[in-house]
């Protein structure tokens, strides 16, 4: 018998099998570590149920990665930045009050925040760190500029399908809604930070 004719061993078939049980049910995360977890495994006689958890574990951290990029990629963020690059020493916000607007509450609570200051201030990066935040809290969030809206209106107006389409944009727990022109003032910040004052305001919905 050539080697081309072999039959694989029964170790790699199973490996196979569980591979294509994978894809049948859906488990891409798990299949992609599956092979080496299961040689981990073996060589260092594993407990069966501690390669499940390994493989389970693997799946629910990718579907959640997966959910979460799906989640930012649907809110429309402008630049995609986030608190890791908010300088607190540059803020004229309050400590205090930047520890209060990321835990959220005001977002549960169904109340309205404004933020109102000079060009170059950081409120559009303010804005977006807190959008940002709630999807990682699993809250679901739609970002619109002004630009946007006209956009909608203008797409929407032909058909008469505006209240629908301003509904499907607006059917989030968190809606961001920039009136600025449309340029990333998040680039431009920085020391802007010593330059002006970004006023909040809380209103209820």
């Amino acid at each position: 018998m050539s080697a081309n004719t072999m039959t694989p061993p029964l170790a790699d078939t199973a490996v196979e099998n569980v591979i294509a049980l994978m894809r049948t049910t859906r488990m891409p995360h798990a299949r992609a570590v599956v092979a080496d977890v299961l040689a981990t495994a073996k060589a260092q006689r594993w407990d069966p149920t501690e390669v499940v958890r390994v493989l389970l574990e693997a799946e629910a951290t990718g579907r959640n990665a997966s959910m979460l990029a799906t989640r930012r990629k649907r809110a429309g963020f402008p630049t995609g930045k986030t608190f890791d690059v908010w300088d607190e020493a540059l803020s004229t916000l309050p400590a205090a009050t930047t520890s209060f607007l990321r835990t959220l509450e005001w977002v549960r609570r169904r109340e309205n925040l404004i933020a109102c200051g000079p060009s170059g201030t950081g409120k559009t990066l303010l804005l977006e760190a807190l959008g940002q935040q709630a999807i990682d809290q699993g809250m679901s969030v739609s970002w619109l500029s002004m630009e946007d809206l006209g956009a909608l209106v203008r797409r929407h107006r032909i058909d008469d399908s505006v209240n629908k389409a301003i509904t499907r944009a607006t059917n989030v727990d968190l809606i961001c809604i920039d009136l600025c022109r449309a340029r990333d003032y998040a680039e431009e910040t920085g020391a802007a930070f010593e330059r002006g004052q970004v006023g909040l305001d809380f209103t209820k919905r």
